[in-house]
Parts: structure tokens; C-alpha cells; sequence
């Protein structure tokens, strides 16, 4: 089910107005906590209601976000709505890529079939990497359908993840491809484990509306130890930037990316040599 809320623009649940009108925050911030109250109750009007049709044994529920926080409070690329993480919905930080996950069924049963079949850990936290497309193969995995073999599938099967273990053939990298006009526009990112590499294509400035002064061309950031992304490392760590953005340019020949353009040409990513101060 997808909700409206939480999406701009930001129009007031009135059955929840009055909780916030006292806040001491503007309207659009007050009319998000209303949207945010709104999507709560109903959400627990659907658990409520497989309980009441007695299939919650065999209810599976996963609750995530399509993309980071987007809510009228703070600024865009700083630390705001998605705190402690960096940035914005449709930026190139974290808190415009990670997003909450939570699954498990709506009822627990560890006789349940279907629970025996994907087995959650209850009260469990995952630090290991997950995305929107592994819900594909997890789902049809459990099920019992079979994907085509000539069907191509971004994701991985979260069984294991799910049940509290890491999975160690998979693959821990992210590629996020933005060729075109937002707010963070006409940027690539790639993470793979604890690094992470961001190229801007080199357009005008007047191109990036919501970027002043525009970024530099590289960013390079350790997620490990630097997981709210404070220390640009693009200018002391060459050689990791290098390796990434070679990664981050593999990732994207191999899926056909389509690029931004200037007068026609293809604004390629490239791997740098020295990086000069306005790198």
C-alpha cells in the first residue's frame, strides 16, 4: 500500500490538526506531523484488520520508505529531517538513500508455515546492506515462484538478513544514478562497503538550483567512520577515489545509464587524474 503521506506538498490530516497547533512550528511542518499521525493510524486500521479476518499468522508486513526524508524542517543538504544522516530526499547524502525497513508478520508463530519458511527475528536489528529490489526476490522466493532465468533481478533474497545472519555472497554496493534536474541534480553515487564516491557532472552552475556554490566534481567519504559524511577525503585518498569511480563507471556501462547532455555530447563520469583546488 502506498501512502500519500508523507509527500509534499504538505496538506493538514484536519482529523489530527489540533495535536499540533501548539507545536511551535509552521504550518507546512505542523500539516507533516498531522500526514505522519494519519499514516500511523492507518497502518494500524490494516493490522487491525487482518486480525479481525484471522490471517495475521499469514500476514507478512514490510514498512519502508522509497527514499530519505522529505519533511519542511532544516536545511536541504545539511543535517535536518533525516538526522543524524546528511541531506534530503533526492540528495546525494545518506539521508536521501537510506531509509527505515521493518518487517515481520503480523502476528508470530513459529508453528506458522509460513513463518517456518521465513523465520524473522523478532526485536532484530540488520546493519548489514538491504535495498527496495531485494522485496521482489524475497517474496517470490517464499512463495515458491520461479523468476525467469533470462529475467534480470537487481535484488538478493533477504531470507537470511531476515532471520538475524549476514549474507556473505552478496554483493554490498549501492549505485544511485541521478541524470537529470532535482536537487541534488546531475549526480552519480556509488557505496561499496564502507566507502562511498559522489561524481557531479560538470554543468552550469545556474543548473543547480538547490546546490549554492555548487559542489565540487569529487566527494569521497568513509561510512564507517565518518557516517554523517563531514570529511570530504576526495584530495587525501587518490588512490581509493580512483578505484571507486572506476567502479561507479563500470557499474554504470554495464546497466546502459543514460547521461546528462550538453549540446548533444554525453557528459561521461571520469576517472581523475590530479586533482586540482577546484576539483
Amino acid at each position: 500500500m502506498s501512502h500519500y503521506a508523507v509527500h509534499a506538498p504538505f496538506d493538514s490530516d484536519t482529523r489530527f490538526a489540533k495535536n499540533y497547533a501548539q507545536a511551535g512550528k509552521k504550518g507546512a511542518a505542523q500539516a507533516f506531523a498531522t500526514l505522519v499521525e494519519g499514516m500511523d493510524k492507518s497502518l494500524g486500521d490494516i493490522l487491525t484488520k487482518v486480525e479481525s479476518l484471522g490471517v495475521s499468522e499469514n500476514t507478512l508486513v514490510i514498512f519502508l520508505g522509497d527514499n530519505g526524508s522529505d519533511s519542511p524542517l532544516g536545511p536541504t543538504h545539511g543535517y535536518s529531517s533525516s538526522a543524524p544522516l546528511r541531506g534530503k530526499k533526492a540528495t546525494h547524502f545518506e539521508g536521501g538513500m537510506r531509509v527505515p525497513f521493518i518487517a515481520a508478520w503480523a502476528k508470530a508463530d513459529k508453528k506458522n508455515e509460513w513463518q517456518r519458511k521465513l523465520p524473522i527475528a523478532v526485536g532484530g536489528v540488520q546493519t548489514q546492506m538491504g535495498t527496495i529490489m531485494d522485496i521482489l526476490p524475497t517474496i517470490c522466493n517464499l512463495v515458491g515462484v520461479n523468476i525467469p532465468n533470462d529475467m534480470t533481478i537487481d535484488g538478493v533474497d533477504l531470507k537470511q538478513q531476515l532471520a538475524g545472519s549476514r549474507n556473505d555472497t552478496r554483493k554490498e554496493d549501492f549505485l544511485n544514478h541521478y541524470p537529470h534536474h532535482h536537487r541534488s541534480a546531475y549526480f552519480t553515487s556509488y557505496v561499496n562497503s564502507d566507502w562511498k564516491v559522489i561524481y557531479h557532472y560538470p554543468l552550469p552552475a545556474n543548473s543547480r538550483r538547490w546546490q549554492k556554490p555548487p559542489p565540487k566534481t569529487y566527494e569521497l567519504y568513509n561510512l564507517k567512520d565518518d557516517p554523517f559524511e563531514k570529511k570530504n577525503l576526495a584530495e587525501s585518498h587518490p588512490g581509493k577515489l580512483k578505484s571507486m569511480m572506476a567502479e561507479l563507471i563500470k557499474d554504470l556501462e554495464e546497466k546502459n545509464a543514460l547521461y546528462p547532455q550538453v549540446g548533444g555530447k554525453k557528459l561521461r563520469p571520469e576517472i581523475p587524474g590530479k586533482l586540482s583546488q577546484g576539483n
